[in-house]
């Protein structure tokens, strides 16, 4: 790294003619208004257009990322990036970059890693469409408010900044448009110093890249992949509580309610739902237990309580328990039916309460083995 490079600006470009020279002078005056050490990296990502001849006539170090995606623009010029710390911007001049002092100075201040906030600041005419202002931005951050636990008002915010051990520290690889969430999702899950400044927001010069459904869809799915939680095991919980009492309650018989009897339809229906709900919440300790040791997830206080408590021994045990239940409720209706020289026997509601049983010990006893394999730790 150049000890002499304070600041790096990293900008993504494709085919940005109308704005790249703008934004470029607006850095280069920071720099000169403000003493900045720092260097200007434009990552191209197969411009058509005279985007490069611009940045390179303008003085900024220009690399061609031939990999298409937002986040592969990124990454590339990230890895070229000299400076103490590392602002980065879309080309488009929809931010500000007389803003730079807002973020260098609580980088300068031990802060990891800052966020500009255009809920927070002013967003100009057409800047951002009514669709995305109150339906889509607001959803997504909301999300990402619940599942991870933080105030961040404006996750996809495009104006941030951060010290470079903190880059290093996130190990992003993202490639597409969702490297704005891992990025933000990274920084939580490494307990980064993190703060959010207020910015405006301006209209765009030249065509968006921007793909609405695809490009939120890539958002939600990083999200949910990285908070099994509400993943697996919140819709796998309660299904499995809603199906076992259903199960539970019928097994007496039909029993009235909301003005109808419910009998074996929904029987059948709530065994289906435990077992499946059963399977989604195994798959959520897999996930869980793996990314865990692919260090893509932290330990949480429920992961160091599972891990405290579970032992192979104790996972057979429980699936030992389950499995002979229901045996058990098969061989006493094999008696019955014994008992009456096997003719006719209506025991329906205990014979699927009974392969439900036997089905989720089953699944419980192999499902032990395979997650104290994912716990095993190498030496």
């Amino acid at each position: 790294m150049d000890e002499y490079t304070e600041v790096s600006v990293v900008l993504p470009c494709l085919n940005e003619e109308a704005a790249l020279a703008v934004c470029i002078k607006k850095i280069q005056d920071v720099f000169n208004q403000q003493w900045i050490k720092g260097e200007i990296i434009v990552a191209d990502n197969g411009s058509v257009d005279r985007s490069r001849e611009i940045a390179s006539n303008l003085g900024a170090r220009v690399f061609l990322e031939e990999k298409r995606g937002y986040g592969a623009a990124y990454l590339r010029g990230l890895k070229e990036a000299r400076g103490k710390y590392i602002i980065i911007a879309d080309s488009d001049n929809t931010y500000d970059f007389y803003d730079i002092p807002k973020f260098l100075e609580p980088l300068r201040q031990g802060y990891d890693f800052v966020i500009g906030s255009r809920f927070k600041g002013k967003m100009h005419q057409k800047a951002m469409s009514w669709s995305h202002r109150y339906i889509g931005n607001p959803i997504l951050s909301g999300m990402c408010r619940l599942f991870f636990h933080t105030r961040l008002s404006d996750i996809h915010c495009g104006m941030r900044a951060f010290a470079r051990q903190a880059y290093a520290e996130m190990k992003l690889m993202s490639l597409g448009m969702e490297f704005a969430t891992e990025m933000v999702v990274a920084a939580l899950q490494k307990n980064l110093k993190i703060r959010e400044v207020a910015i405006d927001y301006y209209a765009r010069e030249g065509v968006s890249k921007l793909q609405p459904f695809s490009d939120a869809w890539r958002h939600i799915r990083f999200m949910l992949l990285y908070c099994p939680i509400w993943l697996y095991f919140i819709p796998g919980a309660i299904g499995f509580i809603i199906g076992m009492a259903i199960l539970l309650l019928l097994a007496k018989g039909p029993f009235l309610f909301l003005g109808h009897y419910w009998d074996m339809h929904m029987v059948v229906f709530a065994s289906v739902l435990c077992i499946l709900s059963y399977q989604v919440l195994n798959l959520g300790i897999y996930a869980h237990a793996y990314a865990i040791g692919q260090e893509l997830l932290k330990n949480d206080p429920l992961t160091l309580f599972f891990r405290r408590h579970f032992t192979l021994e104790k996972g057979l045990a429980l699936g030992a328990l389950l499995f002979f239940s229901g045996l058990a409720i098969n061989m006493f209706i094999f008696m019955e039916w014994f008992l009456r020289h096997f003719g006719s026997l209506y025991r329906l509601r205990e014979s699927i309460l009974a392969m439900t049983l036997l089905v989720i010990g089953l699944q419980t006893i192999f499902s032990s083995f395979f997650i104290s394999l994912l716990f095993l730790k190498r030496r």
